[in-house]
């Protein structure tokens, strides 16, 4: 009786701390669950061995793992294990961070004219970031790029949600890749990111403060053309001026009807207001938002982002990649049409460790299927460029000149806002000799920056 009652007692306790052992494992899955990465030595398209370090994988996060997140790393050329790491996020939502890879910061590029309607061809880039910075190119939010959801239900995301899975990737890919995790780290992106880019940057300075393992060497952030706060679009009626595209006298009838107020959102008081409008919308009928001086191209469709380009919500062309006119050879719609091809083909995903029958078919840019999907909660990020900005991280704000779907004017108004004193005022920076753009320093560490002549969103 002895015998077995101690057998009973070993038994219940073996189980009891079985249990506490899987509890254990549950609490701190988060950070166990490796990320799935693969070396790419050779991509389809381009001759010979990649030059650079190229590695692909998944890393899943969210309660059960159900958003299975994809993305490209990249190795500094120089010296990776000095160099600044830094997370990219591509806008959107909805945006392949592929387009960093080939159209933005990346390696990578397209050689239109070697195509021939078979492949793409892929080339190096002379100027690449990745020449001097370690870079995760990251696919979010879930159904984005090669990122897919294991349920149903788990392809629905709020933004507040995708900001924290942005966050519990960073840290598990930091627990798979270790040597990294004492690296100088920023985070970067453009347009939508401008949204959601600052928060992610507050919930690891808030995971730092709480002493979250792995610990982030959070150093800043980077943003271009960054969609920031809901009263952009009020700043596009003087860029439109400045770029000639309005007359003074119909720019001033605006201001006077219209009491500076563009948002697709405000109902005119008067019909002057109404009129005016109509007559922009006009004039901006067969112009790119995003580059004024590049040529429209696409399928006409309403804008995909939160803040549609047409001013009173009409249908208008757009930059949709859905057919390619012979005037558009060579414009940015062009390129982009080169990826779709490229990254649908069996062999690439083959080559990029997709995983099969995950995604139906890769698309650049999936903003009016993820509209379906996605819940906006906040347009609003000026409170968390305050905060870090009192925490001494570093930033850089940087506007394309001929953007107009971010207008540089709105982007330097917020800035002015936070009321920081100029440290470095106004003042061009040079590329060879030449006039790149125009830059200005404040204190709090924030600088911000003009590229002349440029967009730089997917640039």
């Amino acid at each position: 009786m002895v015998k077995l009652r101690y057998s009973l007692i070993s038994s219940s306790m073996f189980l009891h701390l079985l249990f506490l052992v899987l509890l254990l494992v549950v609490q701190i899955r988060p950070l166990q669950a490796a990320a799935t990465g693969s070396i790419v030595e050779f991509l389809p398209g381009f001759e010979g061995p990649l030059p650079f370090h190229l590695q692909t994988g998944y890393v899943g996060v969210g309660k059960e793992e159900e958003k299975q997140l994809f993305y490209y790393f990249i190795k500094s050329e120089s010296e990776p294990e000095k160099d600044p790491l830094i997370l990219w996020l591509t806008g959107g939502p909805g945006c392949s961070s592929f387009n960093g890879v080939v159209y933005e910061i990346g390696p990578l590029y397209y050689k239109q004219k070697e195509y021939n309607g078979s492949l793409p061809t892929l080339g190096l880039t002379p100027n690449s970031w990745t020449k001097v910075a370690n870079i995760i190119f990251l696919e979010q939010p879930v159904n984005t790029g090669f990122s897919y959801a294991t349920t149903p239900e788990a392809i629905n995301v709020i933004d507040v949600d995708a900001c924290k899975h942005v966050y519990e990737f960073l840290l598990k890919w930091l627990v798979d890749h270790p040597e990294f995790s004492s690296n100088s780290f920023y985070l970067g992106g453009d347009s939508y990111s401008g949204i959601i880019l600052p928060r992610v940057v507050q919930l690891i300075s808030d995971g730092i403060e709480a002493g979250n393992k792995p610990l982030i060497n959070l150093k800043g952030y980077l943003l271009g053309n960054p969609l920031t706060f809901p009263e952009e679009k009020n700043f596009v009626m003087p860029f439109l001026l400045g770029m000639g595209i309005v007359p003074n006298d119909l720019y001033q009838s605006l201001v006077q009807n219209c009491k500076g107020e563009y948002r697709e959102d405000f109902a005119p008081t008067n019909a002057q207001c109404t009129q005016d409008l109509e007559i922009v919308d006009e004039l901006l009928w067969y112009i790119n938002d995003q580059h004024v001086l590049d040529p429209l191209c696409g399928s006409e469709t309403e804008s995909p982002r939160p803040f549609p380009s047409a001013f009173r919500g009409r249908k208008r062309r757009s930059l949709e990649e859905n057919s390619i006119s012979p005037n558009c050879y060579g414009s940015l719609v062009d390129r982009h049409e080169l990826s779709n091809k490229w990254a649908n083909d069996p062999r690439v995903q083959k080559a990029l460790h997709v995983r099969k029958g995950t995604v139906d078919h890769w698309a650049r840019c999936r903003q009016k299927g993820i509209k379906k999907t996605y819940t906006f909660t906040f347009m609003d990020s000026i409170s968390y460029h305050v905060n870090h900005s009192s925490k001494g991280y570093r930033s850089l704000i940087y506007s394309g000149d001929h953007d107009m779907g971010i207008p540089f004017q709105s982007t330097e108004t917020w800035i002015k806002s936070l009321n920081y004193s100029i440290v470095d005022n106004w003042r061009q920076w040079t590329v060879n000799g030449q006039v790149a753009g125009y830059t200005r320093s404040y204190s709090n560490k924030m600088t911000f920056a003009t590229v002349k002549g440029s967009r730089t969103r997917g640039s």
